[in-house]
């Protein structure tokens, strides 16, 4: 028998993967090149040239102990050079000690909620978010605390956050670039909300979820969280920035100015673990080390985010153009969930807003073939018909 707590997982599941999933089955039933698959968030661009020549040079050298362990917070040069890293994009002076790697940014984000969450202790959400952080809080016995952003911008909404803390409230999560709205918060509405959580009576950690952060579009940056926050605890993945998401390979950094420094350090170190980790992968940790200032063809996204807005509007939809990460967020002309459905009759595989609670819109990724967003103009234009959005 297993446990109450996953059977109700697994019969909820992922919407995005249930969306994956339906689109395998699609392909298979009328060909890959009919079916349009906007599910699902895996690059398909390869990682950069850099990244490769680094694999074979590094897995031919003949370095005894290459796949050994280490120390669980990880190698010291690494982390030494991700604190150099993050000191001259921050201005902030970090130090390896601030810094553990981990299994990704989902390993980092679990290590760090295991380290300051006592049961019934509350983590602040904002909606829209990635689905998979009420998993996260519920693995270490948190409550979630979901707060909407801003109607239609996805901005923190600084009163509304105020409203829901409680003395039981542990931390919140911010992600900038969001997924799945793509909207990157300003500095100004980063330190209104850094003022915001320092009047508290007691701390509150910033988890900043980062794994979209260097994929920016229109000559635009991202304002780097630990210059504007003071509590803050970075969770970083290079599975979208290098394209190595099968590999995971992120880290942990926590900010110098972080009331707890001290003992958060250590303590994220221990619970990557325990947690069942150990430490994170020894080859990729060295070969992050070499290519530390390598990127993903960033134009090719923004080309194809532009492609797929110009059909997704040209279809009648209403739809922000994202400022970052990999995804669309047009509204949806109807409860989205008959939206998606609807979709699908077309062949077109979109995930509904309710999956990140966020009702009333739809995601597309955007990091899939040229050829496919190209295909899919004509279902977009089908289903904007349907609904009489276009004659």
């Amino acid at each position: 028998m297993i446990s109450q707590r996953i059977a109700k997982k697994l019969s909820s599941g992922s919407m995005i993967r249930k969306m994956f999933e339906e689109g395998n089955r699609l392909k298979a039933l009328y060909g890959a090149e009919n079916v349009f698959d906007f599910s699902i968030g895996n690059p398909d661009l390869e990682p950069p040239q850099e990244v490769i020549d680094a694999i074979s040079e590094y897995a031919a050298s003949g370095i005894k102990g290459i796949h050994s362990y280490m120390s669980n917070s990880g190698y010291e040069s690494t982390r030494a050079a991700v604190a150099a890293s993050l000191s001259a994009k921050s201005g902030i002076p970090m130090t390896s000690d601030a810094v553990c790697m981990t299994v990704g940014a989902a390993g980092a984000m679990n290590a760090v909620l295991r380290s300051i969450l006592d049961p019934g202790d509350e983590v602040i959400v904002l909606s829209p978010f990635f689905m998979e952080y009420m998993s996260y809080i519920d693995n270490h016995d948190g409550v979630p605390v979901i707060v909407p952003t801003i109607p239609d911008t996805f901005l923190p909404d600084i009163n509304a956050i105020k409203a829901a803390i409680t003395p039981r409230t542990k931390a919140i999560i911010v992600n900038s670039p969001n997924n799945p709205s793509g909207v990157v918060y300003p500095a100004s509405v980063l330190d209104e909300l850094n003022l915001c959580l320092m009047s508290q009576d007691h701390v509150i950690h910033v988890i900043s979820d980062e794994p979209y952060i260097d994929l920016v579009y229109d000559g635009q940056s991202v304002p780097p969280s630990l210059a504007h926050f003071d509590n803050v605890i970075v969770c970083f993945s290079w599975s979208k920035s290098l394209s190595l998401p099968g590999e995971r390979i992120g880290f942990s950094a926590v900010s110098p100015k972080h009331a707890d420094y001290k003992d958060l350090c250590p303590a994220i170190v221990m619970c990557n673990r325990i947690l069942g980790s150990v430490n994170a992968p020894a080859f990729f940790q060295k070969i992050i080390e070499k290519t530390i200032d390598a990127k993903v063809d960033v134009g090719n996204y923004e080309y194809r985010r532009n492609l797929l807005y110009d059909i997704v509007t040209g279809a009648g939809f209403t739809c922000a153009k994202p400022a970052g990460a990999l995804y669309l967020f047009p509204k949806s002309p109807v409860d989205d969930s008959v939206f998606a459905a609807a979709c699908a009759k077309h062949n077109l595989l979109v995930v509904p807003g309710s999956a990140f609670s966020c009702p009333g819109y739809f995601r597309l990724a955007f990091c899939v073939s040229e050829e496919t967003i190209r295909g899919s103009q004509r279902a977009f234009m089908a289903v904007g018909k349907e609904f009489g959005l276009i004659q």
